[in-house]
């Protein structure tokens, strides 16, 4: 039986293709550590995960120097078993963003590597719930953006065949905010799905006035509209008014989303691959979800969430944010707006190892053996 015989590490720092903003924040750049795990038998499963600008040397420090010579002689198709016991090495410090984040780039190679050896993709190795999943756009919907540039966007993406474009939200008077949502429904008319997404910005009573003005242009969801960690307030939220409330990217863990599901609080869950900690918590969320009747529609990562999607059967959409063009040979497949899985053996995203080596980060990379 194989046993992991070697693993490198090295971190890649993304510049974002285009100006993101947000009620709160700017993505600053996409630090992206890679994990490349080697087994005795010389097979190779490559993982990563990622940050919006802070943290990255924190991860691979984790990785370097905790998580990674733990794995040295194990087998490596015991998946479920290193990730709780990764977990557990690492107690004192999770639940949170930086353990989670190390131990997706571990678990998300662990899969890549099985995936291969099995000779499947991984939406089939996960579940092989569907071959194609419907996208929609984040891309062009930044808070930036004026109300004729969302508009633009959401034509163009309307006329690849894309079903929906997700408007930030969270200007300081609702009436921008309006501006914006109308200018896109104005535009791409009824049969059109507008997202929106505050970030966490707003109080409960701001958001229950924001909710009404969502009501009125019949938004697909509001999503994030209060810190991710007040469960009561979602709760509150959910229960006054008809637009769904989506959360999600901000959670590190199975209980957090449990708590959601159980308290009504939330009914579209955006489980991020890399932010829970791994492709394997991931699939508990999603059919954690399933149990509840409640969509799965991930945030970010759409090179890894394509398959993903098709894993699981209650997958909704698929956000439309490209990230990884400059480090691999080829990107996601799309067909009249809608994302196709890879049916390659692995995770389905095609390295360029030579552009990956070129962009490694100075310092940041280690082998272990």
């Amino acid at each position: 039986m194989a046993k992991i015989e070697r693993i490198e590490i090295q971190m890649v720092d993304l510049a974002p293709k285009v100006r993101r903003t947000d009620a709160i924040q700017s993505f600053e750049s996409q630090e992206t550590p890679i994990v490349k795990i080697i087994d005795s038998d010389g097979a190779v499963g490559i993982g990563y995960s990622y940050t919006i600008g802070q943290g990255g040397p924190a991860i691979m420090s984790l990785l370097h120097k905790t998580l990674l010579p733990k794995l040295i002689g194990r087998d490596p198709s015991n998946i479920e078993e290193i990730w709780r016991d990764m977990l557990f090495a690492t107690h004192a410090t999770s639940v949170g963003a930086i353990t989670s984040l190390s131990l997706a780039a571990i678990d998300t190679a662990l899969w890549d590597l099985r995936c291969k050896k099995a000779g499947l993709p991984l939406y089939k190795m996960a579940g092989g719930a569907k071959d194609r999943i419907q996208l929609y756009s984040t891309e062009g919907g930044w808070l930036h953006l004026t109300p004729e540039q969302l508009a633009e966007d959401a034509l163009e993406r309307q006329s690849d065949g894309f079903k929906g474009s997700k408007i930030k939200i969270g200007h300081k008077l609702s009436i921008d905010d309006r501006a914006r949502l109308s200018a896109v429904r104005n535009a791409v008319g009824d049969h059109f799905e507008i997202m929106t997404d505050a970030n966490q910005s707003f109080t409960l009573s701001e958001a229950r006035r924001r909710a009404r003005l969502l009501e009125e242009f019949n938004v697909a969801w509001f999503e994030e509209p209060l810190h991710a960690d007040d469960v009561g307030a979602h709760e509150n939220l959910a229960a006054s008014t008809s637009v769904p409330i989506a959360v999600g990217e901000s959670m590190y863990s199975l209980s957090q989303f449990n708590e959601y599901l159980r308290r009504d609080a939330a009914s579209i869950v955006q489980v991020d691959v890399a932010r829970i900690g791994g492709i394997t918590p991931w699939l508990k969320v999603a059919h954690m979800a399933e149990a509840y009747n409640v969509a799965v529609c991930p945030h970010f990562l759409m090179e890894l969430h394509v398959s993903l999607c098709c894993a699981v059967p209650n997958s909704n959409w698929l956000e439309y944010i490209p990230q990884l063009d400059q480090l691999t040979h080829s990107n996601m497949k799309i067909d009249d707006g809608q994302g196709v899985p890879s049916n390659e053996p692995g995770l389905g995203i095609d390295w360029d190892m030579d552009a990956i080596n070129a962009r490694s980060v100075n310092g940041l990379e280690a082998i272990i053996t």
